[in-house]
């Protein structure tokens, strides 16, 4: 069986992380024996201790696998800002049937799967099911609190983005520790403190930064430069006086002659239609 379960969804700043762990169906009992439970309930000092024991303990290591893909803030942006949008929830459950496909790919003989959903559970799990149809599909709200091994991916995903935060380098050469910006979440104070102080008035956020996030394009709205773009001209668009257009270099009747050859004008030979 496998479960799948994300991390960061609602942070302003950061990545989002999705998880993934699978074990035999009859050794359900090793996952309550590590402590899996509801990994919102568990301190990150619980989780990382979970996590140590997921990679370490002999029981553990034999009958757990996991897998994680963590997704880059600028990634997000880029998703729900261009012209055919992307949305979240696209992005959520993309990244979930990548990792179970890539599961079975290694070799991994997944009969059931249990997932924490986005948005209508029903409809995750219909589009799921197609994918998969020969995989038994469960998907639930709050799956991570009712199944343990859903409970062992979601600490998967919590614990990877944790570190990720911890180690994060700015690649624009910002020096600035992971504790100057707080959780990523909008009601963090230093989170809003590092949302107010680190715009750029022309290039906005490092890209540490979700975008099109509400709280960054309403800080962005504020404090940086204001722009705004030209309309795209099309053929109705009025040229202004004197202007040629750029087909008219190309075409035919304005194109000049050019002079022949002297050796066809004196033997009276002319070009052929075919090379024309």
């Amino acid at each position: 069986m496998l479960g799948v379960d994300e991390a960061g969804r609602g942070p302003v700043l950061g990545p989002m992380v999705y998880g993934i762990a699978y074990c035999p169906i009859n050794q359900n009992k090793v996952l309550e024996s590590l402590g899996c439970a509801d990994s919102k309930a568990l301190t990150e000092e619980k989780r990382d201790e979970i996590f140590l024991k997921m990679l370490t303990e002999k029981e553990a290591v034999d009958n757990v696998g996991w897998m994680a893909e963590v997704i880059s803030p600028n990634y997000i942006s880029n998703s729900m800002y261009k012209r055919a949008k992307h949305s979240l929830n696209e992005v959520s459950m993309n990244s979930a049937i990548s990792l179970i496909k890539k599961t079975i790919e290694l070799g991994g003989n997944i009969t059931e799967v249990y997932v924490d959903t986005v948005g209508p559970p029903e409809k995750y799990q219909a589009r799921l099911k197609e994918i998969f149809p020969d995989i038994k599909i469960t998907v639930a709200k709050k799956a991570d609190s009712i199944y343990p091994i859903v409970s062992a991916a979601s600490i998967v995903a919590k614990v990877t983005r944790d570190h990720a935060l911890k180690v994060w380098e700015f690649p624009e050469g910002l020096e600035i520790n992971h504790k100057d910006f707080g959780s990523g979440y909008p009601g963090d104070p230093l989170t809003k403190k590092f949302i107010r102080e680190q715009i750029d008035r022309i290039f906005g956020y490092p890209l540490l930064v979700r975008f099109s996030w509400s709280t960054a394009e309403l800080a962005l709205q504020e404090r940086a430069a204001k722009c705004s773009f030209e309309d795209i001209d099309d053929e109705n668009t009025k040229k202004p006086k004197g202007t040629q257009a750029i087909s008219s270099f190309f075409s035919p009747k304005n194109e000049r002659k050019r002079k022949r050859h002297k050796f066809f004008e004196e033997r009276n030979l002319t070009m052929s239609n075919a090379f024309e």
